[in-house]
């Protein structure tokens, strides 16, 4: 019997690996490395989680983060912003400053019902309409 695989192949011309045409490239063994990691060998990657599909877009080396929220969710906190102390009553107006809360941006989405008085660093042209629209004013900060 054989000590090691060097020996115990002496002779042979496929020293193990099949036919001779099974060691030719890397056809064999469907290919070096992540080839065939989206097709043939997709379900191995899959449970590693380790499969990508493309890429799409970009990626902004220098984001700038916005926080951004709609004058219809403000208009719907309104109440609690009162009770809580970050928005105060001055007769039928509410005095909202958006920079207290931690908004940057004020959105167009949503609708207002009551009357607010709201300074932010932003306003969409909309969010804006909307507020004066419904006798407050949209303050720049």
């Amino acid at each position: 019997m054989p000590v090691n695989k060097r020996s115990k192949y002496r002779g042979s011309r496929t020293c193990g690996g099949g036919t001779h045409k099974n060691r030719r490239g890397a056809g064999n063994r469907g290919g070096r490395g992540r080839a065939g990691h989206r097709d043939h060998r997709f379900s191995h990657y899959l449970l590693k989680g380790d499969v990508h599909n493309g890429k799409h877009g970009f990626v902004n080396k220098n984001p700038s983060a916005v926080d951004a929220v709609d004058v219809g969710d403000i208009d719907q906190m309104a109440d609690a912003l009162v009770a809580s102390g970050n928005a105060e009553m001055d007769g039928d107006t509410i005095v909202i400053d958006a920079g207290q809360i931690g908004i940057d941006k004020i959105l167009g989405g949503g609708q207002v019902t009551k009357k607010m008085n709201i300074s932010a660093v932003s306003f969409t042209d909309r969010a804006r309409q909307k507020i004066e629209g419904n006798g407050g004013q949209a303050l720049d900060a």
